[in-house]
């Protein structure tokens, strides 16, 4: 017990008597904590905003139908794929399709416009409230419109331009021996195949194309990371065996290359900064161990042990490490959420696990920048007392 309390009061001592070469220590090590923690939470927050930013840009995944042996095209679905995936999968989000090609009519308060083939699309979807988030567009015109008591569709923008109709016209589809009347609601552009086609509810599409209860593919946006998404998609495989489950690579490849760069970029900086935080603290601490030397002479010749000595300077950088990464870590991430927001335009979230991991990076930097006080343990008192060290 005297011992300890011996060793707590030389090293307040130490922190009394060195203030201003302390302050400078504990700042560089602050300095270093700050721009650590900015770059982990900045580099965590990373990938879960990518996965956002990407999952803006529809279906990553596409679910459908073998290849059929005698001919080109696919087998349908049952429908009640729709009901097993969000049973299963509850926090994946998806778009069933059933295509038919269909005679189609339009009409502006009765008077022809036009006829010819179109693709009409019926499509339900499970897991959001918006076909956007599934199937990103544009509104071209409508969109606010209200139309009660009347079966209603959506229009690709080249039908629209195509067949001259506007918000409140009238479709007439048949096929099969259906027929299915709508009103123009929507006129969108998706700036892809969905252009071409007209979007109409689940049910009339499998009444026109002679197919109850079967669709033709599921959209499906799957959250997580590449290697999160490649499980999802093996899992689907085994949940559904007489299916084709393939990812869209151009998305899932693209968003792991370049959460790949900006991870390996912000590492290598992380890194840079620690070193560099490192050799400050060594540069100080060199200079603390040539003020020091008559000090521990003084505590070896009345028989302090190399040991202690050592031990009371490590004890010193890491309180110096601690002191700089508990308040430079909280600084850092409160950083991390300003750049968050000024790079991304959302604030990055803080996360906790950054926290003491920054703290104990800083303390491991301290601790490795004391390496100049080891000199102090070849120190010999006689040499002191006589002016030779």
């Amino acid at each position: 017990m005297p011992d300890r309390k011996m060793f707590w009061r030389i090293i307040h001592r130490i922190f009394v008597s060195n203030r201003a070469r302390l302050l400078v220590i504990l700042l560089a090590l602050g300095a270093g904590a700050t721009v650590t923690a900015a770059l982990l939470n900045l580099q965590i927050d990373a990938k879960r905003r990518l996965t956002t930013e990407f999952r803006a840009f529809g279906p990553n995944v596409i679910l459908s139908g073998q290849q059929s042996e005698q001919t080109s095209s696919r087998q349908t679905l049952p429908e009640t794929v729709l009901d097993n995936l969000p049973a299963s999968h509850p926090s994946m989000s998806g778009v069933g399709f059933l295509y038919a090609t269909v005679h189609a009519a339009a009409f502006s308060n009765e008077k022809a416009l036009w006829s010819g083939d179109v693709i009409a699309a019926g499509y339900r979807y499970f897991g959001t409230d918006d076909l956007a988030h599934l199937t990103p567009y544009r509104t071209v015109a409508g969109g606010n419109t209200a139309i009660l008591d009347v079966e209603t569709c959506d229009i690709g923008e080249r039908v629209a331009t195509q067949s001259h109709v506007h918000i409140g016209d009238l479709f007439r589809l048949k096929a099969q021996g259906a027929d299915f009347d709508c009103i123009v609601a929507e006129v969108r552009s998706f700036g892809s195949a969905e252009d071409d086609e007209i979007l109409i509810p689940m049910a009339a599409a499998q009444r026109l194309a002679g197919r109850p209860k079967q669709i033709s593919l599921v959209q499906l946006s799957v959250p997580g990371t590449p290697p999160q998404i490649e499980a999802s998609i093996a899992e689907m495989r085994r949940q559904f065996p007489n299916t084709d489950v393939r990812p869209i690579r151009q998305f899932t490849e693209g968003e792991a290359k370049i959460y790949n760069r900006i991870s390996g970029i912000l590492s290598a900086t992380v890194a840079l900064v620690l070193v560099l935080t490192a050799l400050c603290v060594m540069a100080a601490m060199t200079n603390v161990a040539m003020e020091r030397r008559n000090d521990v002479g003084l505590m070896k010749a009345i028989g302090g042990a190399t040991r202690r000595v050592l031990r009371l300077f490590l004890a010193e950088a890491a309180l110096l490490g601690l002191t700089g990464g508990v308040l430079g870590a909280a600084l850092g991430i409160v950083l991390s959420m300003w750049l968050g927001k000024a790079v991304f335009g959302v604030a990055a979230r803080p996360r906790l696990i950054v926290y003491p991991v920054s703290v104990a990076l800083t303390i491991i930097v301290a601790i490795a920048g004391a390496y100049p006080l080891r000199r102090l343990a070849n120190i010999r008192p006689a040499s002191v007392f006589r002016g030779e060290a």
